[in-house]
């Protein structure tokens, strides 16, 4: 078995080639969260072999991107006794360690492009989406920076978005309120209140450190236009959250729009926690979906860039093998 990991700034992700195993944990880097020691627990699965993604590179804690992958990568070595084999945004030949940065996206990519073919692949998680062109091998630009300007990445999750982020004012009893420029709620709090996903879902901090029951959802958002609860009732803060998820389905629309239409692609591939929203945004497009919790199973669409890094490497473990 080997074993494919995505780290993360905020979740480092775990799925063994067999898809048989499939983990995420919420490990904030920038906290200086245990990352070898959940390393070390993973360790216990006795991998033949380790393939990682990282995308943490990016966590404040680090002062460089270069800092960020020459600590991840040490600790990932500390870690396993096994082999440890890195993915950068051309595969697991690289030169320069600044190749790993940001690469989840390109392993995903490469195995999509082998099993499924043209498509755009969009893979929404916690904090960001990645829209990724498939035309026989990924289209997308190589670094976080270019792949902004190019429209590969939009920084929006499902979970840890910033609601003032999503939507600059909000409709509340007929008047325009600006959502104050704080952090006062994040786009879960919204889901949360709407019922959308349960407090197990909500798998991340909440911005005032209190609780994640729904009427504590419901007090950030009345927060978020500088009111209590009582100020605005709950049907005011529901409508905040309507609005901004509304706010967040159209920005996935657009992007993914731009992207089918800019290379001719007429296929989505949706996979992370945002599976089903992406399918939504495919199908108001007219796009046909494939989503990968169908193909895979709903575990490894939510780890998806662990699940490819494994399957990706079985040909580079055996080949040494062969040797």
């Amino acid at each position: 078995m080997i074993l494919g990991l995505d780290i993360g700034g905020a979740n480092t992700k775990a799925a063994s080639s067999d898809g048989l195993f499939a983990q995420s944990v919420y490990l904030p880097l920038w906290k200086h969260a245990p990352l070898e020691e959940v390393l070390r627990l993973l360790a216990l699965q006795e991998p033949q072999a380790v393939a990682a993604v990282i995308t943490g590179e990016l966590a404040d804690c680090f002062s460089t991107k270069r800092e960020g992958i020459s600590s991840l990568t040490a600790t990932l070595k500390r870690a396993f006794s096994c082999p440890v084999y890195f993915w950068g945004a051309s595969g697991f030949a690289w030169t320069d360690p600044l190749e790993l940065a940001a690469a989840n996206w390109a392993a995903s990519a490469a195995l999509l492009a082998r099993e499924v073919g043209d498509c755009l692949f969009v893979d929404m998680g916690s904090t960001t989406t990645d829209l990724i062109p498939i035309k026989g091998e990924a289209l997308a630009a190589k670094t976080d920076f270019l792949r902004l300007a190019a429209g590969d990445l939009v920084y929006m999750g499902m979970l840890r978005t910033r609601l003032d982020a999503l939507l600059p004012a909000a409709r509340i009893r007929g008047q325009r309120v600006p959502l104050a420029p704080e952090f006062f709620a994040i786009i879960a709090d919204a889901r949360l209140a709407l019922g959308r996903i349960s407090e197990e879902c909500y798998a991340c901090e909440t911005p005032d450190g209190a609780g994640k029951e729904r009427e504590a959802a419901l007090r950030r958002l009345a927060r978020s236009v500088c009111a209590d609860l009582e100020e605005i009732g709950e049907a005011g803060a529901l409508a905040i959250a309507e609005q901004a998820c509304e706010k967040q389905k159209s920005i996935l629309v657009a992007a993914m729009e731009r992207q089918a239409e800019k290379h001719g692609l007429i296929k989505v591939a949706a996979a992370g926690i945002g599976e089903g929203l992406i399918a939504e945004a495919a199908a108001f497009l007219g796009l046909e979906c494939i989503r990968l919790s169908e193909r895979y199973g709903a575990g490894i669409s939510d780890v998806f860039p662990a699940y490819a890094v494994a399957r990706l490497a079985e040909t580079v473990v055996t080949e040494i093998a062969r040797v």
